[in-house]
């Protein structure tokens, strides 16, 4: 990556991110970071999550997406790669804000928009920047570490291979999210840990709706934070990603209000 005379040193050390559906339980991860350590034993590796669930591409995607603004200028590795082996390419993309890589299943996309749109990208091909054999079902491993590493080391992306049209990339679908009179439906986008459901619908439209608001049918505070409802109660706000987002004080919203990623939610005036 280009260096900055007003960026301290630490900060110019190279910097790779790793997003997967790995699980912890497995030496998927430890695997990586041992390619990792051998082709670019400089690198800072930052793990982002190897809890996204098996295949879901959308949670990745958006967990992608709504993290890398905040990560060192680097190359962000995403694997949740369920057709692995199969035709899918194998993709970096250039972005302002920095390098992507990983399939092109729609993954990648919502984070490269998040860092300023793709500029450039390669189908990752050139065999000499790949695992010296690669395995038909961990290609994390095999030709998505080998090509970061790569690049965080200064090598320009045209190396990996040959250049890719960005129109052709795969998009996953856009989720639902419809303006009504007295409120919106929204799709629900991700589930995070703490059960909170975020909406795929963005703040502004929950900023015109009172102080008390249903979802789904069940009376919920139009707040700004959880404690804004009682103990147990369902509140509505903006979340960290600028989303509408619902949750429990101290509960689970995706539980009291039986909600998965995929499923339509309805804010509405009282």
């Amino acid at each position: 990556m280009a260096s900055h005379p007003d960026v301290p040193p630490v900060a110019r050390r190279p910097c790779v991110s790793l997003t997967t559906d790995y699980g912890l339980a497995d030496g998927f991860v430890a695997a990586c970071h041992g390619v990792l350590a051998r082709l670019a034993p400089t690198a800072r590796v930052i793990d982002v999550t190897h809890l996204v669930p098996p295949g879901d591409v959308r949670r990745g995607a958006a967990v992608l997406a709504q993290t890398v603004p905040y990560l060192p200028v680097g190359v962000h590795v995403g694997v949740v790669d369920p057709g692995v082996g199969t035709e899918r390419r194998g993709i970096a993309l250039a972005t302002p804000g920095g390098l992507l890589v990983g399939p092109d299943n729609g993954l990648l996309l919502p984070a490269a928009e998040a860092l300023g749109g793709v500029t450039a990208a390669v189908e990752l091909t050139n065999p000499a920047w790949l695992a010296p054999t690669v395995s038909r079902t961990f290609h994390g491993r095999d030709v998505f570490v080998p090509v970061a590493a790569r690049l965080a080391l200064g090598a320009p992306p045209a190396g990996a291979g040959p250049a890719v049209d960005p129109a052709t990339l795969v998009r996953l679908p856009e989720p639902v999210v419809r303006a009504e009179a007295a409120g919106f439906d929204a799709e629900v986008l991700t589930v995070d840990h703490f059960g909170n459901v975020q909406l795929a619908a963005p703040g502004p439209l929950l900023a015109g709706l009172p102080s008390r608001v249903l979802v789904n049918g069940r009376e919920a505070v139009h707040g700004r934070t959880f404690g804004d409802a009682a103990p147990g109660g369902l509140v509505a706000y903006v979340d960290s990603a600028g989303l509408v987002a619902v949750a429990v004080h101290t509960g689970r919203a995706a539980d009291v209000l039986t909600l998965s990623p995929g499923d339509l939610v309805t804010v509405t005036t009282p």
